[in-house]
């Protein structure tokens, strides 16, 4: 029988039942999440997170479980440009961290990132990464990613990294080494052993959990190293050295298998592939025989999770979202503790096992809902003590959220889209102000739960429909539909149906309906102006893509250039499905946001959008954040995006 006790944590900002202090709504729903990335110490003693601070910068902490000694901060990002990505245990008081940056450099933005381990009082700084000299022949600025942790080998992971060839003019001096290999590092006195030889193609590999690289990953090149979006696996006999074939996979078809992880007892790998057009979970044999078993699969949707635990990463189950995300667990255990969890804690439904101890005994656990952001537990086995550990966002405490729910629109052609709808509190869900807000993407999904922009506007009195629109993942073949850019009409059809659809449910003032997104939600808002011109009375995109051939173009001088140009496609979609190419079709008001060193799409998007609609005629709101990327991760920039986009649309609706 579980039991649930007082907070172990005494601080305010780690008690469960602590008031915070009331901030405007922008500020509150604006704050980017204040813990992240929790995890367990080996001996179960402390937990590590992440925790924004001002601007972009981040922070390491590690805490006592006891309570016994407030928060130490290990590590500070300044987020000018580094940020901490995560942070792994790697023994019981020394922990490893990957570091990134994105800013401008030679013209075009540049992605870095960088390895570092520290202790947990923040000494003893050691870079993991490989070092780079000028005689390196170019430049690299992948800084490697943990492989595997080695549990009991005191400090020692294997690492990923990037070899670089070097070669000095006049001196006998050079390495050949090029590509991606595998060394196993001591990460206080970075005694490195090379134990899978950089490859040139090589994109990954996947270890045992106890060591042992077992599979590697190599991309299809073409030309002068451009990625196709094949990636072709090889897989290693136990206890043999040799490569032999496992498979391919296109991550743009997503056809083939897809290994995830390797069961040293089963000597088997897990992994994705299809079964009747949807992703399924499948295990492929690794003794020479390469038999496949189907382990799971959905008749509706695709099985995209596989869930793992423990510092060896074993597999304990699988996930999908139908309009829930579901879980099942082949730990029988698990099995049981999620079930009583679930009425322990039933107004927080959704239940994610983060992190254990080496022994198994204490587990850290995150919670929440639609209407509860989430809050980290610890639960001891021997024991049954669930406590209350960390708040994941503080600011909320004091504002009621709305319920999302599921719902169906139907399309002009009778198919029924999936959606979410949540209603401010308190309404009588009739004649209001709403706005459609279409996911990212394409190749995405919205899922049920807590959503800062969802909440956000429904607290300022909308309604919020998310459309899973035909182009969406999670859904299958059919619905995928060769994603939302080559199959755009279908896809910016079903927003402008989901629109409809709130006029005719009688949820939506036609008056006084909008529509908003980031990113493909973004290029969704400014398309449905194209493809309706009179639904919507108000367009906000936030980086969005706005011309097909420029999105092509922007990869140029990337290795993934001829995957995004498969990916967009060719033909008269390019120009039909382009806003800024159709600028003078649209008739509402447009509200543009971007930051100045977005990677994922440039800000020349939203300044040719902006431009384009200025030549037709019209008065663009363009809003441009400098040195800030594709998600704004900025507290105060969230906000100001989140007011300024309300003044807007109550402006441009006349509310």
């Amino acid at each position: 029988m579980l039991r649930c006790s007082a907070p172990i944590l005494g601080a305010m900002f780690f008690c469960g039942v602590a008031s915070a202090q009331t901030l405007p709504p922008e500020a509150a729903f604006g704050a980017r999440e204040g813990v992240s990335g929790a995890s367990l110490s080996p001996n179960g003693e402390r937990v590590a997170f992440l925790a924004p601070g001002k601007g972009q910068s981040n922070a390491l902490f590690t805490v006592p479980i006891d309570g016994s000694a407030p928060p130490t901060r290990a590590l500070l990002a300044s987020g000018n440009p580094e940020r901490i990505s995560r942070c792994d245990w790697v023994s019981d008081k020394r922990l490893a961290c990957q570091i990134y940056s994105v800013q401008r450099g030679a013209g075009q933005v540049v992605n870095t990132s960088s390895m570092i381990a520290i202790n947990i009082d923040g000494s003893d700084p050691k870079l993991l990464s490989r070092r780079t000299n000028g005689d390196a022949l170019y430049f690299n600025g992948f800084g490697g990613t943990i492989v595997d942790l080695l549990p009991g080998q005191d400090g020692a992971v294997l690492i990923g990294r990037a070899y670089v060839p070097e070669a000095r003019i006049g001196k006998l001096v050079e390495s050949r080494l090029e590509g991606f290999g595998v060394d196993r590092v001591d990460t206080t006195t970075l005694a490195s052993k090379r134990v899978v030889n950089p490859m040139r193609d090589a994109s990954e590999f996947i270890t045992d959990g106890l060591g042992t690289v077992r599979i590697k990953g190599a991309w299809e090149l073409k030309g002068d190293g451009y990625t196709t979006g094949v990636t072709r696996y090889s897989y290693r006999l136990a206890g043999q050295d040799g490569w032999k074939d496992l498979g391919e996979y296109n991550s743009l078809t997503r056809q083939g298998f897809n290994p995830y992880a390797v069961d040293p007892e089963e000597n088997a790998a897990y992994g994705f592939m299809k079964n009747n057009g949807r992703l399924a979970l499948y295990k492929r044999s690794l003794d020479g025989s390469l038999r496949d078993q189907l382990v799971f699969s959905h008749p509706e949707v695709d099985v995209d999770g596989l869930i793992r635990l423990g510092r060896k990463r074993r597999i304990v189950g699988v996930s999908f979202a139908t309009d829930h995300r579901q879980a099942v667990y082949f730990d029988e255990n698990l099995n049981k503790l999620a079930d009583g969890l679930s009425k322990v804690l039933p107004k927080q439904p959704k239940i994610n096992f983060e992190s254990e101890s080496a022994d198994g005994r204490k587990l850290l656990i995150w919670a929440g809902g639609d209407t509860d952001p989430g809050q980290y537990y610890l639960f001891d086995r021997g024991t049954k003590q669930l406590r209350p550990l960390i708040l994941s966002r503080p600011e909320l405490a004091d504002y009621p959220l709305a319920p999302m729910r599921s719902v169906q629109v139907r399309a002009a052609d009778g198919t029924l889209i999936p959606a979410y709808l949540t209603l401010p509190v308190g309404s009588s869900g009739k004649g209001l102000s709403a706005i459609v807000m279409p996911h990212g993407g394409p190749g995405a999904r919205d899922e049920w739960g807590f959503d800062w922009m969802a909440q956000y506007y429904a607290n300022r009195g909308y309604a919020v429909l998310q459309p899973n629109f035909r182009g969406s993942t999670g859904y299958g073949d059919e619905w995928f539909r060769n994603n939302g850019f080559q199959s755009w009409k279908i896809a910016i059809g079903d927003v402008v149906d989901s629109g409809r659809w709130l006029v005719s449910e009688g949820i939506a003032d036609p008056k006084k309906l909008a529509v908003l997104g980031w990113s493909y939600g973004g290029y969704a808002a400014l398309q449905s102006g194209v493809l309706a011109p009179d639904l919507y009375k108000a367009i906000v995109a936030i980086a969005p893509v706005t011309d097909l051939n420029g999105l092509k173009e922007q990869y140029r001088n990337t290795a993934t250039f001829v995957e995004i140009q498969r990916f967009v496609g060719n033909g008269p979609h390019i120009r039909e499905g382009s806003p800024a190419q159709n600028a003078a079709a649209i008739r509402a008001p447009v509200m543009l946001f971007h930051g100045d060193v977005d990677s994922n799409v440039e800000v020349q998007a939203s300044r040719l959008m902006a431009d384009r609609l200025t030549d037709a005629g019209k008065k663009p709101e363009l809003v441009i954040y400098p040195a800030l990327d594709h998600d704004l991760e900025d507290s105060a920039v969230r906000a100001d995006m989140l007011g300024k986009s309300d003044a807007f649309l109550r402006k441009a609706m006349g509310m």
